[in-house]
């Protein structure tokens, strides 16, 4: 199934968004519903507060007092970090038993207020922040009974909205009116939602357009790739003896296609092989058993070996390269992502290069295997460069 999270500041108009999902299809795991019912009168969430809290936080029916703990809580930070030390873990058990039984094709999404903040991010597949101006959001709460200096103030003392855009592989904006909502909701929903899931129960990588376009250096890159590295950390724990952005993205002021290229290296080839199913479970399934182009020439072509891995989220295309520590590709990659991040005139002659190549080639392909040549070309003087350097 995919799993989506859904998140965003207090008057964004996230329970809008949840509902406008649900009557697509979306299955809703509602996080602050879960967080009331694993604290219910006689369940052992409700036990286990008594227990740290006394029975002064317990209203005449067993539940919880939530005017009493308010008190305890907002006074002492120390006492709301045992009291979501015991209900958190118990809401993440629940919407996990939730997930569990959905269906295999469904989109779950969880609505979950602190994803940010308590770094969930990378458990989903896709993570939504529901966003609006700080205008519309404290008319919203005002339309809810609350005064416009305590909304300002509920707003302050939530996590910045930069937190929150960090974590985002979509920003839907809801400071406009319902018709822009839908619009949005609709358009997310259609172009990216569903081919996700599509793809990434089929294990479908999105494959580069072979039309070429190139643009200019975008800084959503570098988040992008961090989104991704997160994720894949969770996947592969301590089987990558690291992970690294490489490729024109993974360079400033270097224009290049809309691809995020990432490296992981393992410590043994045979490794290529063990973490295929678990990235292809995870949305990205291997696209290519290949080899990388030795430089120099090799009698060796097996030390140049590595596994193509590709996303599935239509909205993000990214490559995969895996590579085992002993590949001499491992090491170039590095070495000339890091030379054309020092120097500011070969980075630009690069640049000149490749749009020279992108005017003549008819397509992806034919402008990748024209490049290939020239950065060959390149490397002696990268090699030269990390010798005096003292790069390594």
């Amino acid at each position: 199934m995919l799993r989506v999270g859904l998140t965003g500041g207090i008057g964004a108009g996230k329970s809008t968004v949840t509902a406008l999902l649900a009557e697509r299809g979306a299955v809703i795991v509602d996080s602050d519903v879960l967080a009331r019912e694993v604290i219910a009168p006689g369940t052992p969430g409700i036990g286990a507060v008594s227990d740290v809290f006394g029975a002064d936080v317990l209203g005449a029916d067993g539940g919880l007092d939530r005017a009493a703990m308010a008190r305890l809580v907002f006074a002492d930070p120390e006492a709301r970090r045992r009291l979501e030390g015991i209900i958190h873990p118990l809401v993440r058990a629940e919407a996990e038993r939730r997930f569990a039984t959905a269906p295999s094709d469904a989109i779950v999404v969880n609505d979950v207020p602190l994803l940010a903040e308590v770094g969930l991010a990378p458990t989903f597949d896709l993570v939504i922040v529901v966003a609006a101006d700080q205008p519309t959001r404290v008319a919203r709460l005002a339309g809810r009974g609350m005064n416009a200096e305590d909304a300002a103030a509920r707003i302050a003392a939530q996590a910045p909205d930069a937190v929150r855009d960090a974590v985002a592989d979509a920003i839907i904006d809801n400071s406009g009116g319902p018709v822009e909502l839908e619009t949005a909701v609709e358009r997310l929903w259609m172009e990216r939602l569903l081919p996700f899931e599509h793809n990434k129960r089929h294990r479908t990588p999105v494959k580069r357009p072979e039309e070429l376009a190139l643009v200019e250096y975008q800084p959503t890159w570098a988040a992008a790739y961090r989104r991704i590295e997160a994720r894949l950390l969770r996947v592969l724990d301590d089987r990558a003896v690291r992970i690294d952005h490489i490729g024109s993205t993974s360079v400033p002021g270097l224009l290049g296609k809309d691809v995020i290229d990432v490296q992981v290296i393992l410590s043994e080839a045979s490794d290529l092989l063990d973490v295929a199913e678990p990235l292809a479970d995870n949305g990205f399934p291997l696209s290519s058993d290949t080899a990388d182009t030795p430089f120099p020439a090799d009698d060796d072509p097996a030390r140049w070996r590595k596994r193509l891995h590709g996303g599935t989220d239509p909205g993000q295309i990214c490559h995969i390269h895996l590579r085992p520590a002993a590949s001499p590709a491992a090491r170039l990659s590095l070495l000339f992502r890091d030379w054309l991040r020092t120097d500011a005139a070969v980075r630009e002659r690069y640049a000149d290069a490749k749009r020279r190549l992108a005017a003549e080639a008819p397509n992806a392909s034919a402008y990748a295997a024209a490049k290939e040549p020239i950065v060959s070309e390149m490397l002696p003087a990268a090699e030269h460069w990390a010798a005096t350097s003292g790069w390594g």
